[in-house]
C-alpha cells in the first residue's frame, strides 16, 4: 500500500511501529484490499476510496481500543507518582506485605510473627540494634572472649588456679567495649555510618 497510515496517539512519527501495530495495519490492509476489489467490481472507481477511508477508520477505531485496554492494565501504575515514596506510602506498603505474608503462616508462626512485628517491638529492636547490639561489637566481643578466655585458661591450668566462670563474660565485655569505640572512632574519622 503507497499511502501513509494515520499516526495513532500510541506512535510517534520517530518510533517504530509495535508487533501489534503491525498486526493491525496489515489487518486493516487486507481489508481494504478486499473492499476495493468488491468495489470495482460493483460499483467503479470512487467506491474505493471510500472503502480504504473506511477501512482505515476501523483499523484505527481497533488501535485505539487495543490503547484503552493497555491504559486500564497499567491503570495503578499510572495513578502513582514518582519519586520518592513518601514515608506513609513506605509504611503502607510494609505493612500490607506483612499482613500478605502473616496470612501464608501456620498459626502459631503467624501469632509470632504479630508479636514481633508489633511497632514497639520494632522500634525498641532497631534501638538496640543500632546502639549496644552493633555487628562489630557483638563480633570483637566474641573474638576477645574467646582469645583471652582460651589465655586465662591456659595460664590457670598451668599454674593449678581455678576458673570462676566469669572470665568469658568479662572477657566478652571488655572486646565488646573494644568493639563499640572501633566503631565510634571509624564514623569519626569516615564519616560513614555503614
Amino acid at each position: 500500500m503507497s499511502e501513509q497510515l494515520p499516526q495513532s496517539p500510541e506512535r510517534s512519527p520517530n518510533q517504530e511501529p509495535s508487533p501489534e501495530q503491525v498486526e493491525i495495519y496489515r489487518n486493516a490492509e487486507t481489508a481494504v484490499e478486499r473492499q476495493a476489489e468488491k468495489a470495482k467490481v460493483a460499483n467503479g472507481e470512487k467506491t474505493v476510496e471510500a472503502a480504504k477511508i473506511e477501512a482505515l477508520k476501523e483499523a484505527v477505531s481497533v488501535e485505539a481500543g487495543s490503547a484503552e485496554k493497555k491504559k486500564k492494565e497499567s491503570g495503578a501504575a499510572a495513578g502513582r507518582r514518582h519519586g520518592v515514596p513518601s514515608t506513609k506510602e513506605t509504611n503502607a506498603s510494609y505493612k500490607q506485605h506483612v499482613e500478605h505474608f502473616q496470612a501464608e503462616l501456620p498459626p502459631v508462626q503467624r501469632s509470632f510473627s504479630k508479636l514481633i512485628h508489633n511497632p514497639m517491638v520494632e522500634k525498641t529492636s532497631e534501638a538496640v540494634g543500632s546502639t549496644v547490639a552493633r555487628p562489630n561489637a557483638i563480633l570483637a566481643g566474641a573474638m576477645v572472649a574467646f582469645f583471652l578466655v582460651l589465655a586465662v585458661y591456659l595460664t590457670a591450668k598451668h599454674f593449678g588456679y581455678v576458673l570462676s566462670g566469669f572470665e568469658t563474660i568479662g572477657a566478652f565485655i571488655v572486646g565488646w567495649v573494644l568493639g563499640i569505640l572501633y566503631d565510634f572512632f571509624r564514623v569519626m574519622i569516615t564519616g560513614k555510618k555503614s
